[in-house]
């Protein structure tokens, strides 16, 4: 199973549950975007052949990050452009999600390892804007 979070008519996130297997190779994003996700499942004997990336000049100018839960539950708090609260999932082991676009928070609700994967090189404080994160009293998982 996989998810689309859509905020204002613009993709914030893909989540891609534990649950998904679909056979072959499964791109879940688009060619232009600078961070790409891409589900592989193959039967035992399939052969991947060797390759090497070839240096290739790119311009990213939004950070796009994935992250891999290994271990526990971590609840993520989507946020509108102007840090509006609009939505929250659950992810747990297994599951693994490519954030966009948008703003996001974590809440981690059960002891959590995961796995952080993103363009570099890193830019610091220039990197990210933060901002307090208004909760509502109900939150929408929807």
């Amino acid at each position: 199973m996989q998810e689309e979070i859509i905020l204002d008519g613009e993709l914030c996130a893909i989540i891609l549950f534990s649950t998904f297997d679909q056979q072959g190779i499964q791109f879940l994003t688009p060619q232009n975007f600078s961070q790409q996700l891409a589900s592989m499942s193959y039967p035992a004997g399939r052969i991947i052949p060797a390759h090497i990336h070839n240096e290739v000049k790119r311009e990213v100018f939004l950070t796009q990050e994935a992250l891999f839960i290994r271990r526990g539950k971590v609840r993520l708090d989507f946020y509108s452009h102007k840090g509006e609260y609009r939505k929250s999932r659950v992810l747990g082991p297994g599951d693994v999600i490519l954030l966009i676009a948008g703003g996001h928070g974590f809440e981690v609700l059960e002891d959590l390892n995961m796995v952080e994967v993103k363009q570099g090189p890193y830019a610091g404080d220039q990197d990210r804007t933060r901002f307090p994160s208004k909760l509502p009293a109900k939150l929408n998982y929807e």
